[in-house]
């Protein structure tokens, strides 16, 4: 996520913190790269040019005369800047203080991720917020589309509403919240239709469901991957729509980060999720300081251990860290369970995003291969109790008899508990307090990484 615009800008600094003090001439010079790194990034142009005044204006101020740092009084200025950029101090909370159901409108062109997002957001909202919640469809266009979020909402075990063939969408809604008062719903969602380009039907439709179900929030959901195009789209819709949020998808796909830095400018709205990935726990909370943090180079382990909170099993993280701080007993059934941990918070590169910097360079190019952990779970699971945990009693014989177990061949069980054994070392580092030896040795010890 935004790999291109962090190395550049994380350069620019890297130069300017080496300075004595700082000139009129050195910062016009850093700027200049920064203005070169945001372009490059897709960047709305009036957006770079105001960001760039604002940075120069403020780097050549008292604040940064009077530090004793000057180098690190820019960076901290172009970080203040950043999360300006994207909003300030405001929250990404959704505002559902209404009387139940608090309706949610999703708006955006088609292929934008809008039905995806609906489904990620009544999981969060069900999950994380203990709402009960009701997904509709007005997208009368494409069948597969209603399919598509009748199959989340039984993934994500929340209520669907099942319109009567032929309806308009004006009615589909107006059902869908009737329906929603009699079962008492906390929550209704509500998906749109969505076309290729912008569209005066399209405007016209929305307009007429927002007028049935005056939402308590309007999201605008846009491909970030798009970069200039979603500037324009969110404009378009904003200006047809009291918009309240802007969710923004593909953002982990997104290697230069235009439309997060732009979005919220031009629109004036506040940007409230990120989606990343595929999978239904993809849908993040956008908090503007933290993700400046993460384009800056710093990381996001807030973020982190608040994923960490929600995913990561208690009790056996507890056991683990046991097992950690003697050094000893750590088999391949601790072994399992914690790359099965890492699986439910993204893998390893979305674990490297959101540590700063010099962690992540440790482990540059991490990626989790998921063939690679699945065969790795095979193989573990093919051995039996007392193997798991002796693994050195795992001979010639027990490693054919494995081999065949998990469908593997014999190099590839040899290569596992050569994976583990420095496992082993690296929870010895740790309790010992090895962590930037531990990151070193990270690419040859987790499997599948590249």
């Amino acid at each position: 996520m935004f790999d291109t615009l962090t190395n550049r800008l994380t350069g620019v600094l890297k130069t300017l913190r080496g300075e004595a003090r700082l000139t009129e001439a050195n910062i016009q010079d850093a700027m200049r790269e920064v203005r070169m790194a945001l372009l490059e990034a897709d960047v709305a142009l009036p957006v770079v040019r105001e960001f760039i005044a604002s940075v120069r204006d403020k780097s050549l101020g008292q604040d940064v005369l009077t530090s004793l740092t000057p180098g690190q009084a820019v960076v901290g200025v172009v970080y203040r800047e950043l999360v300006d950029l994207m909003g300030g101090a405001e929250s990404p909370a959704l505002n559902l203080a209404v009387q139940p159901p608090a309706i949610i409108l999703m708006a955006g062109l088609q292929g934008s991720g809008k039905t995806t997002s609906s489904g990620k957001l009544a999981r969060l909202l069900k999950e994380q917020m203990r709402k009960k919640v009701l997904l509709a469809s007005t997208d009368v266009y494409r069948p597969a589309a209603i399919e598509q979020l009748r199959t989340l909402a039984q993934q994500v075990e929340a209520d669907f509403f099942e319109a009567p063939a032929g309806q308009r969408p004006v009615e589909i809604a107006r059902g869908a919240l009737a329906f929603a008062k009699t079962r008492f719903h906390d929550v209704l969602i509500v998906d749109t239709a969505g076309r290729l380009t912008i569209d005066q039907p399209m405007m016209d439709e929305i307009r007429a469901l927002h007028a049935e179900l005056n939402p308590i929030e309007t999201l605008f959901v846009v491909d970030s991957m798009q970069g200039q195009d979603a500037v324009n789209t969110a404009r378009a819709f904003a200006e047809a729509l009291p918009l309240t949020g802007v969710v923004l998808t593909k953002l982990d796909g997104d290697a230069r980060g235009g439309a997060a830095l732009s979005v919220r400018r031009i629109t004036g709205k506040p940007i409230k999720f990120a989606g990343v990935g595929e999978k239904l726990n993809g849908l993040e909370a956008f908090y503007p300081d933290r993700m400046a943090s993460r384009i800056l180079g710093m990381g996001d382990v807030v973020s982190l251990v608040e994923e960490a909170q929600r995913t990561v099993d208690r009790t056996e993280a507890e056991k683990l860290a046991k097992k950690v701080k003697t050094g000893k007993g750590f088999d391949l059934e601790d072994f399992k369970a914690q790359i099965g941990q890492m699986r439910k918070m993204g893998g390893v590169s979305s674990l490297m995003d959101k540590l700063p910097a010099q962690f992540a360079q440790a482990a540059q190019g991490a990626q989790m291969d998921e063939r690679a952990v699945r065969r790795i779970e095979g193989i573990i699971n093919a051995m039996t109790p007392q193997e798991r945990v002796k693994p050195e009693l795992i001979k010639a014989s027990r490693k054919r008899r494995i081999a065949a177990g998990a469908g593997v061949s014999v190099q590839e069980v040899n290569r596992l508990l050569n994976q583990f054994e420095q496992a082993q070392k690296l929870m010895k580092m740790m309790a010992k307090g090895g962590m930037a030896k531990m990151m070193r040795n990270l690419r040859g010890i987790l499997p599948g990484m590249r």
